[in-house]
């Protein structure tokens, strides 16, 4: 079940994370955030409302409501980082956010292996690798990696909070929901300080209906992931859970590869392929 849960992440976070590159290359990333975070509130909030989950309700909905604002700024990085692409290198780089729960982990007591120091050193080198020889004198790209750091920080704190913010199926329902409204309404203020800055929330002034369906399935996809992951991690072991569930660029880069027909340079890709094997290194360790 383990396996089954995690595999099953990894392909939802990473066809999510694919589906939300491509649509702020047309619509602007806050609006996508608000929009598709509030399709996945609707559902879950039926779901609450149907199984009970309000009975679950306690002090450690706290946990849900900081993982919700930090969410959005970590999905609007993220999702501006892929935007400015290429997705074959950002997608693997957001994985050296669980460095975060190893960093709590240390704060609690815990020392790191061997293998987490090593873990740590081939992901900075996949990190500086990554940028490729264009980093320097090239502020796009810059830019995407930067903002890809800040998103990879921004999802493990997600991910450290979230977990302890439930203990039961019915309690992880009341707990994404709570996350998914604190979600949308951080997302919609800082949506709303933009347009009063002269930002635009809607491409040609218009609301992009024919996006409606890709944008119900990035954030109904997104939610999906962190439940799938959250019993991966209670029905067995985590490390298990978290070196299957981080398998997610792969899925990004080959969706990418096979729809965009994205190149991406040998430096590129082996710093890439660096920080995907950093991360495994420290979901094992």
């Amino acid at each position: 079940m383990t396996a089954l849960f995690a595999l099953a992440t990894s392909l939802l976070w990473g066809l999510a994370d694919f589906g939300g590159g491509l649509l702020t290359r047309r619509t602007p990333a806050l609006t996508v955030v608000v929009v598709s975070q509030a399709i996945a509130a609707t559902v879950l909030g039926t779901i609450v409302v149907t199984t009970g989950g309000w009975s679950e309700a306690g002090p450690q909905l706290w946990f849900a409501v900081a993982a919700g604002a930090v969410g959005p700024v970590a999905l609007l990085c993220f999702y501006k980082a892929l935007a400015l692409g290429p997705m074959g290198v950002v997608s693997p780089l957001g994985t050296v956010g669980v460095a975060v729960p190893v960093g709590v982990g240390l704060f609690l007591g815990e020392r790191p292996g061997l293998v987490q120091v090593a873990g740590i050193a081939v992901a900075v080198l996949g990190v500086v690798l990554a940028g490729g020889p264009q980093l320097r004198g090239a502020p796009v790209q810059r830019q995407a990696i930067l903002l890809t750091l800040v998103a990879a920080f921004g999802f493990g704190t997600v991910f450290a909070l979230i977990a302890e913010a439930s203990s039961t199926l019915t309690g992880l329902f009341l707990a994404l929901f709570v996350q998914r409204v604190v979600n949308v309404l951080a997302g919609g203020l800082a949506l709303y300080a933009s347009v009063r800055r002269g930002g635009t929330a809607l491409p040609d002034g218009t609301f992009p209906w024919r996006s409606l369906p890709a944008l119900a399935f990035v954030g109904l996809a997104d939610v999906a992931a962190n439940g799938t992951y959250v019993v991966a991690a209670q029905h067995g072991p985590v490390t298990v859970a978290a070196v299957l569930a981080s398998l997610y660029p792969v899925v990004t880069a080959l969706a990418a590869r096979g729809f965009l027909r994205e190149r991406l340079q040998p430096v590129q890709a082996a710093g890439a392929g660096l920080a995907l094997v950093g991360t495994l290194l420290l979901a094992t360790g």
